[in-house]
């Protein structure tokens, strides 16, 4: 090992031995340097000194070999120093605490992240350092192995969050600093003998225990109410950590998981709601629902998403409505709650009549597209069961293909789809609906047909594909009165391109069952 300014720096000196050189030990290295790196002040005049500290650190890492970074003294206290340097070094290459409750919202210009990137770089050099002679320790037998093991148990989650923290496009991260980090999470990886981030958080089905405790213990402190809106990385990273947990292991863990969920989702800040909404939506999609459903978590989790049904914002609106739609099914396996009501309202029911209530007054385009988008699902969810909305639903329908929503027609289309969904499960009732619901669809076709706007023909193709796909449905279900109700528009129409669509329904034969509408009777 080669004189490094560190070295003098720390005041160890190097006692001449017997015809050589006794260099310090690794413990009075470390422990000195974790000493008077935190002396240095954490304020902008210390940075320079720290970054010296730290590269020299470097230097002398590189030349020492394993036998001198984890031998030479009892092996728990070498741990409990390795620990505690990744923590400083992860500490120091954060991002800045925020002091006021404006968290959360990344300011790209923000000055307290300038720093950051390099800060990142230097550190990630002294980890991937540390992590490449634990992957050499390892190759060994006996002795080696158990203390590589020993050091990797403790100093790979507060090094994974590092890694994670500055790996992805953030305000405080650079191209430099996601790269290097890249690939100390790649030598992580490697010297736990994981193949994927995945398998380092979960373990394995043969029984070998993953990071994700240790993980999640790291970033219990910044996870509490007090805590996680200071720390602007820790919600990224506690949302990376969950998503690549999946089915079967996720459940063990509800309780670590399930609380700052629940804290995301019920923030003010309409991107701490979404990210939020999309954690629980991972928990509902992969713990079981057994587990769910005990001591009322799932009604917990309903009344969080239920009070983002009220939400005007589009892109919460999005993900809330998949999440719902994927908790109403373990919400109605769950014991209910107590009702007079000789037939109490399903879970179902209640979110459908408060989304048809929404969609009926809404009159933002972006808003009207979600709403739309989502309520086929609904539909097919309830089945046979629409019928008890079907006066509402109606109206729902004829409003929404009336207005046009831009070149898409997103809303349009999929507003086509449901009526084609509740003519399949509601056809017996459909036919005092008749009149109205083919008046509208064919103002639409005359809409769309007439179009002269920027949409594109091949949507316009589609929106009267489908709309003369519900004509026919409406013809099959009402035993042929649609085409009585159309002779004449088919005969008095003078566009040989609108006749077209008219002239599909008017040949169809007369009684003909519809092959949907014969599956689902």
């Amino acid at each position: 090992m080669e004189g490094h300014l560190l070295l003098d720096s720390l005041q160890l000196t190097m006692a001449e031995g017997q015809g050589c050189l006794a260099y310090p030990s690794v413990e009075q290295v470390l422990s000195r340097f974790l000493q008077r790196f935190a002396n240095s002040g954490v304020q902008r005049s210390g940075s320079e000194a720290k970054a010296a500290m730290i590269r020299d650190l470097f230097g002398i890492l590189e030349a020492a070999d394993g036998e001198w970074l984890f031998g030479g003294f009892p092996q728990n206290a070498t741990v409990i120093l390795l620990r505690d340097l990744v923590v400083t070094l992860s500490c120091y290459a954060a991002p800045l605490q925020q002091e006021t409750e404006e968290l959360g919202l990344q300011r790209n210009e923000d000055p307290s992240y300038m720093a950051v990137p390099d800060r990142a770089a230097d550190a990630s050099l002294v980890l991937r350092s540390i992590v490449t002679k634990v992957g050499i320790m390892k190759s060994l037998e006996g002795l080696g192995t158990r203390v590589a093991n020993s050091v990797l148990q403790e100093v790979a989650g507060p090094m994974f969050v590092f890694a994670v923290t500055h790996i992805a496009a953030r305000p405080w991260t650079k191209p430099n600093s996601q790269r290097m980090t890249h690939e100390l999470l790649d030598d992580l990886l490697r010297a736990s003998d994981c193949q994927s981030i995945s398998e380092f958080l979960r373990g394995t089905k043969e029984g070998k225990d993953g990071q994700f405790e240790e993980v999640m213990e790291y970033l219990k402190p910044d996870l509490n109410r007090e805590m996680w809106q200071r720390n602007p990385a820790t919600k990224h990273v506690f949302s990376t950590v969950l998503q690549q947990v999946t089915r079967p292991w996720l459940g063990q863990h509800l309780e670590k998981v399930l609380p700052p969920s629940l804290l995301l989702s019920d923030d003010y800040h309409v991107e701490n709601k979404i990210l939020g909404v999309q954690c629980l939506h991972h928990i509902i999609q992969n713990v079981p629902a057994a587990t769910l459903c005990r001591i009322n978590r799932v009604h917990v989790v309903n009344h969080a998403l239920s009070n983002h049904l009220y939400s005007k914002e589009a892109q919460l609106m999005k993900v809330v409505l998949l999440c719902v739609l994927d908790l109403l099914p373990i919400l109605e396996k769950a014991p209910p709650r107590q009702s007079h009501d000789p037939q109490p309202v399903t879970p179902s029911d209640e979110v459908l009549r408060l989304l048809l209530t929404h969609m009926e007054a809404e009159h933002q385009l972006s808003l009207r597209r979600v709403y739309a988008i989502n309520l086929p699902t609904f539909v097919e969810r309830l089945g046979i069961q629409i019928v008890c909305h079907l006066k509402k639903l109606q109206q729902v329908i004829v409003a929404y293909m009336e207005v046009s929503d831009g070149p898409e027609e997103a809303a349009r289309l999929a507003i086509l789809e449901t009526l084609k969904c509740t003519i399949k499960y509601a056809w017996p009732r459909i036919n005092c609906r008749l009149s109205i619901l083919v008046r509208a669809l064919l103002r639409m076709m005359w809409d769309v047909n007439t179009d002269r706007s920027s949409t594109p023909e091949c949507v316009k193709a589609s929106l009267l594909q489908r709309a003369t796909e519900c004509l026919l449905l409406l013809d099959y279900s009402s035993c042929g009165q649609v085409k009585v109700l159309l002779q004449q528009v088919y005969h008095n129409c003078q566009d040989a391109h609108l006749k077209e669509y008219l002239r599909k329904i008017e040949e169809e034969p007369v009684g003909s069952v519809s092959p949907l509408l014969k599956t689902d009777i």
